[in-house]
This record gives C-alpha cells, structure tokens and sequence, in this order.
C-alpha cells in the first residue's frame, strides 16, 4: 500500500509484502443522486465494495492474477458488463472512495478512477479499467507515468488489454481523418512510381521509397536545383519559385537527410550502452510509437483537448488491481534518453493551416524513416502540446507565437536549440515584414546568438521572394535613400534571418510572377454592385471557388448573404476557432461544387486540390498577396481563373499592383450576360434586407441580454434608453416577423424560378410526357467563356 501526505506518495515496506484474493464478490454502492451536484464528485462513475477477500504474500497475488486474467479474457468476450475486480482494504468505505481532499489513506481522485490502464509489468503496477467512453483529466498519479495505457484509453474502451492491443492500429487506421492534403498525397499501393529521375539528387533510400509510393515519379524545377545543393554540399538554399511548384518537398527531404545523418553518426555510440539501458530505451520507444499511433488522427486535425474536458461520462464499472511497487530508476534512464534525442529540425509557418500542411507533406515523405513530427499552433491547448513535445520529435513545425511561448516557458525539448541541423522558415518574405511577428524576430536573435550552431543548414522558401515593389519618387529624393533591387532585398532578406556564408539562390520566378497557366480577369463595378457579380459568378459558373475580402465584417456579411440565398458557402477567417477552420478546409476540399469565403489567412501555400476560381471580392493591398491568393488555382500546370472585382476604392491599389508587376497587357474584362442582371439583383437586394434585419435583431438582442444580466448581477434597475433599439410593443414586433416572413417566401419564390432562360421554347411530345432541358448551358466554363471572348476581340481587330 501507499499512503499519500502533502500531495506525494510513499512507499511502505508492507505494501511490498503483502497482496489480496477475492473470496466473496462486488457489490454496487447505491449514492445519493444529489452528491453529483458537488463539483468535486463531477467525474465519479459509479462505486462498487468489496468485503470478502483474504491477504495473501505478494509473490501469490501475481501467479494468481495471470491465471485469473487468462480465464477472464475467454468468459469476459461474452459477458462484457459484469466485471470481477480487486480492491484493497482501505477502499471499501464509500466516505474513502469519496472524500479526496481530506482522505490521508491510499484512496484515489474520481479522475484517477477513470483512467484506463490494462497493462501488465513486472512490478505488479496499478492496473484500472473503466467500461465507459472516458474522457476525463489524468492528474499526477501512480498511473502518469504509463502514457501508452493513458492513451489507450481515449481509443479503445476495451476489458482486456490484448483486445486493446490487437484494436489500437485498426482505430488508427479505420479513423484516418481526411484533410484537403488526402488528394495530393494519396497512394496507390499497386501501382509503385518509377523513381530513378531522383536519385542523381542524392535522395535517402527510405525517401525514395516513400516518393515511389506516393506516386511521385519526377523533382520538379525548384527540387532538381535545390537538393544537389541542401544535400550534398550542405549549403543554405534561398528559393524563389512560382505558386504550386513543390517548395515543401524542397526543403523537406535535405531536412529528412539531415536527421538519418545525425541518428547514423549517434548509432555507435550507443550501441556501448549497459543493457539495462537498452531495455529501458526499447521499452521508451515502443511507448511512443504506440502513442505516435494512438494520437496520429488527433494531431491530423489539430484539435483542442476542449474534447475531453466537454465529453460526458457513461456509467460504467471499475476495475482496480493493486499491488504497488515503484520503480523511480526509470526516470533516469528517460533522462538519458531525452538527451540524446534533441530537436533537429524546425519549420517556421506564417499560418496554422499551412503548419498542418506541411507537416503532412514531412510525415508523408518520412513514412519509411521512423522520423517523429510534432506541430505547435494556437488553437491546441497548451498541455496538449507539452504532452507531444515530450515525447521528442526530431522536427517541429511551428507558428512563431506559439513556439515563442513555450520556448519562454523554457520546455527541456526546447531549452536546448544549439543542436538544431535544420531551420526552415516557409513564405520569408511575409515572415520578417516590418511590423509582423515580433516572435520571430525574437526566436531569430536567440538561434543566431546564445544557441547558435555553426552546422546549422538554413532554408528560406517564397512565391514572391524576389518581388521588387518601384520606390515612390520622394523616397527616393531622401539622402540616403537606396533603390530597391532583388539583389538588395535577399541581402536584407539573409541578415534578418541568420545567414552569415553565401547560400545557393535559386529564382525561378516569372516577370509577372503569376504562374503561365493562370488567366487573368476583371470588372469594374460600383462597391454596392460587387455583391450582384459575384452571386452571378457563383451561379453561372458551379465549381470549387475561393473568394477573397480584406476583412473579417465582410467575410461574415458575404456568409450570411450568401447562406441566405442558398449558396452554401464556409468561411474562414482568424476570428475562428481553430477546429472550425479546418473542418471548413476539408469540406471545402471534399466537394466539387463549393465556395470558400476567407481572408488572407488562406491566401499563402495551402495546396487545395482542383481549385477552378479565384475571386479577389476586394483588391488585396499588396502585390504579394495577389500573387499568393491567385496561386490558389491554377497549380501543378493546371488551368486556372483569377477575377478582380474593382470598386472606386480599388483602383489605387489595382494600379500599383498592375505596375509592380509590370504586365505588358491590360487585363481582360470578364464576360457578364447582361439579360440576367435584373433577377440577379432583385434576389440579392431582397437577401440584403433580410440579412439586415437578422442582423440588427441578433446584435440587439446579445446587447440588451448582456445589459440585463450585468445589472441583475449589480441588482440595479436598467434604462430604457441604455438599450439596444426603440423597445416595440408585442403588436409591432410580431408584425415584423410577419415581414421578415414574407419577404423569405418571397424569396424562396424566386430562387425556385430557373435564372438563366433557355433558349428552346418549342414543345415536342415524348415518352415521358415532357422533354426535359437543362437550365444552363452545360460544359462551358470561365475559362472556356474568356478564351472565346478574346477569340473574338482578335478576329474584329484584324
């Protein structure tokens, strides 16, 4: 037995000597349905006694339980909810089981209780079942130190824990979440890529495997330059490429090969370890492989440990089998262990989504090498993520803000960035823009100060890294003013980051910098009419569609404008709770036909498969992020369409854009058809009045109701005119819901109505009684729709 004084546990000597054996059998414990009212008692399932049992040596107690535990895994497959289980003497008094505050005995908490732990040492160890979904918060116990039970529980509420072990890579597997990235990097295992085109580039062996399964038979520009280079004579690399030219895999595998190098290089030296060691290293690692297992559709998803605290509990049984032996020599061994496991790699991301990226691509292209990942963004709780980096990823792919924290809170994988081989920082030029993520600066100036490492390899990617805006004429007039070139923004680029020798450049970039495939297109409009275009953009041509704002009001106004006209469109914006925003990204890449209203928080490298359209809603501010927002289509030689949407408060930055960029050609106006303008916008200004009633009636109710309950809480008397809108009679607001109610009819008429009219009016008898046309002209497209228009302008001008 143990005892517990001041929140720590010690071992006396009879608790080494001394076990018990069932003799009678488990009786439920009726208690009062009002002590679950007490906060404290929250997460208790249910008690059980036992009375008649016997003490036994302890050397007894063990043989019996594995023969007890072989007999029960036959009988128990059957009959699941009843359950034999040992308890100790001091945990038959319900007063014990219950009080946890003042209990000085060996008794434990409610959510200690609940913990699923089935796994036999040879210490004899705390073993609990609960046959309940169990959710519950693990506190410090003598069952923390066992992660791979403490996970198993989250998957597999299972009796034994062979059924545990044999379900655990099945729930992995079966429960594979699909991300927008399942597309590009799914595999056909029949059909293995011929690879021979990347071994000139002096690629891993187990990389190559993983390229041949992936289906990637041949480096693109950006790779076939890059990695000779990373790889062989281990230089810095600043690359320069086009949207959807593959910079991940650039700097993903010299990353990949770095790791093996290290883990080559430290393999002799621990082969002259003591085996006890050994044992202890191999017993570590099974662990977190099975953890890496168990949490792989968790960290897919990036989501919040919110999950376990929100779910419910179900009744269920307890199983507890005690006989407590503690073995802290482990911790130094794990000490050890951790030592020779630094952070080898780090990935610096400017977005969460594109940190979830990137770490898919690694995990993909790192499949065959053992090598363990881990992501740090906002939007996990913190202790979710201690708990991964405990377990001592070789790489971590990060945001700056939150990697910043916890380097602060001076976590041990972290405390020690002297040995990082790899550092990577993803879209750089939007990473050190004046005035943007301080953390990185911060992060920077440690990593090139007190933990620099001179074999350090550094990697800097971007669409636009090399894009040089004209310096306005009275910048220039200053003394010491300097013109701006490309030469002069990497050097600049290269003394923000670190770089102190001469790296490898490689610009493979356009002078217009948008990819060749894209087509470009306008229309000039009135702000108000913007709204008009793009519903018949969205209606006209059906697709996978991205539409761009500069801000979050108009993301959400163009939300629910579009929701009430039945378009169906997801937002995303950073206003957002961090699961939301990915679910909404995996819908969006799921169907064909859809639309993906958002900020710029999207506009930079996530790698959405098929995206047909790109709708700039408002002109961006820089020419950087017209790059990066149109660089959502038209990807990997594929077709795309970008649409501008010039208002009078655009064409200031239209212009600038249009100059940095330097087009030789103006670009072409979009093809509208005017017949349909009049219902299009009859639709719309009939969804606008809607939208502006529902939102006064929201935003005044949340007012109103939040002033109400602040001075009920202050018990004071609330004025009339400290609310939200002139106060109706009963009468007056039930005729506005009777508008309100009208008008949605009204409008669920027309969007019933067919918008674009077909042509053929004759009637023809058929067997079915009518001949059925289509609504639309089916097969034309945007694209398909500009190209003939062009056509067209070319043939009048001849």
């Amino acid at each position: 037995m143990k005892a517990r004084k001041g929140g720590r546990f010690r071992s006396s000597f009879k608790s080494k000597q001394k076990g018990i054996e069932v003799v009678g059998e488990w009786k439920t414990v009726q208690i009062d349905p009002n002590l679950f009212a007490e906060e404290e008692f929250r997460d208790i399932v249910c008690l059980e006694e036992l009375t008649d049992y016997k003490l036994v040596s302890s050397s007894k107690v063990g043989k019996v339980k594995e023969k007890k535990r072989k007999a029960e895994s036959v009988s128990e497959k059957g009959n699941e909810e009843v359950e034999e289980a040992v308890i100790p003497p001091k945990k038959k008094k319900k007063n014990k089981g219950l009080g946890s505050q003042t209990d000085k005995g060996n008794t434990r908490s409610a959510a200690e209780i609940d913990v699923l732990v089935d796994k036999e040492t040879k210490n004899n160890e705390v073993i609990e079942e609960a046959n309940c979904e169990d959710h519950g918060h693990v506190t410090e116990s003598m069952s923390s130190r066992k992660d791979t039970p403490k996970k198993k529980k989250k998957k597999v509420p299972k009796n034994k824990a062979s059924q545990a072990q044999e379900a655990l890579p099945s729930v992995a597997t079966s429960k594979k979440v699909k991300n927008w990235t399942t597309e590009v990097l799914s595999a056909s295992a029949d059909q293995k890529a011929d690879v021979s085109a990347w071994k000139d580039l002096f690629v891993p062996e187990p990389v190559l495997q993983a390229l041949s399964y992936l289906g990637f038979s041949a480096p693109t520009p950006i790779q076939a330059l890059a990695l000779p280079s990373a790889i062989r004579d281990n230089m810095d690399v600043l690359g320069a490429a086009e949207t959807g030219s593959g910079k991940t895999l650039a700097f993903a595998i010299p990353m990949i090969h770095s790791v093996l190098q290290w883990q080559k290089s430290n393999n002799s030296t621990t082969k002259n370890d003591s085996v006890s060691k050994e044992s202890h290293q191999h017993h570590d690692e099974t662990r977190w492989e099975n953890e890496d297992e168990a949490e792989k559709v968790t960290h897919q998803q990036v989501e919040d440990s919110g999950d376990e605290d929100d779910a419910s509990f179900t009744t269920g049984c307890v199983k507890v089998l005690e006989n407590v032996e503690f073995d802290f020599s482990d911790e130094t061994h794990t000490v050890d262990l951790h030592k020779k496991r630094p952070l080898l790699g780090l990935v610096l991301t400017p977005t969460r989504e594109l940190a979830v990226q990137v770490k898919h691509h690694i995990d993909a292209v790192a499949k065959f090498t053992g090598i363990k990942t881990a992501i740090l963004v906002g939007g996990m709780a913190a202790q979710k993520q201690e708990r991964v980096l405990n377990r001592k990823p070789e790489i971590v792919i990060a945001t700056p803000g939150r990697l910043w924290e916890l380097v602060k809170e001076r976590h041990p994988h972290l405390s020690n960035l002297r040995q990082l081989r790899c550092l990577v920082i993803d879209e750089a030029d939007r990473m050190v823009e004046k005035g943007h993520f301080l953390e990185l600066s911060q992060l920077l100036e440690i990593l090139n100060d007190s933990q620099y490492n001179p074999r350090r390899q550094t990697f800097v990617f971007s669409a636009t890294l090399t894009l040089v805006h004209q310096t306005p004429t009275r910048v220039l007039q200053k003394k010491n003013a300097k013109k701006m070139d490309k030469k002069t923004k990497l050097e600049l680029l290269m003394e923000k980051v670190g770089i102190k020798g001469k790296p490898k450049v490689i610009d493979l970039t356009r002078k217009e910098a948008t990819v060749e495939t894209l087509t470009e297109t306008r229309i000039h409009c009135n702000t108000n009419e913007k709204d008009y275009y793009l519903y018949y953009f969205l209606l006209q041509y059906p697709g996978r569609t991205m539409v761009f704002a500069n801000s979050i009001d108009c993301v959400k106004r163009l939300s629910s404008l579009l929701t009430i006209l039945n378009c169906d469109p997801l937002p995303l914006h950073a206003n957002m709770h961090q699961k939301q925003r990915l679910k909404n990204l995996e819908r969006f890449a799921e169907r064909e036909s859809c639309v993906l209203l958002t900020t710029d928080v999207a506009a930079r490298g996530l790698d959405i498969p098929n995206v047909q359209h790109v709708i700039h809603y408002q002109v961006p501010r820089t020419s950087e992020l017209y790059v990066h927002r149109s660089g959502r289509t038209a990807r990997a030689a594929s077709e795309g369409l970008s649409l501008l949407l010039i208002g009078p408060e655009d064409l200031i930055n239209f212009r600038k854009i249009y100059k940095t960029l330097e087009k030789s050609e103006e670009l072409p106006f979009f093809p509208v058809d005017t017949k349909c303008m009049i219902s299009i916008k009859e639709r719309m200004n009939l969804a606008r009045q809607i939208e502006k009633a529902e939102f006064f009636n929201s935003r005044a109710k949340q007012h109103n109701s939040w002033l109400q309950q602040a001075a009920e809480a202050l018990e004071m008397d609330l004025d009339d005119d400290m609310l939200m809108g002139k106060k109706t009679s009963e009468q007056e607001e039930s005729q506005k819901q009777k508008m309100l109610k009208g008008m949605k009819k009204q409008l669920k008429h027309m969007l019933s109505q067919p918008l674009f009219k077909v042509l053929m009016k004759t009637k023809y008898p058929t067997q079915s009684g009518k001949l059925l046309l289509p609504q639309t002209s089916v097969g034309i497209s945007a694209l398909g729709d500009v190209s003939k228009k062009q056509a067209k302008k070319k043939k009048s001008t001849e």
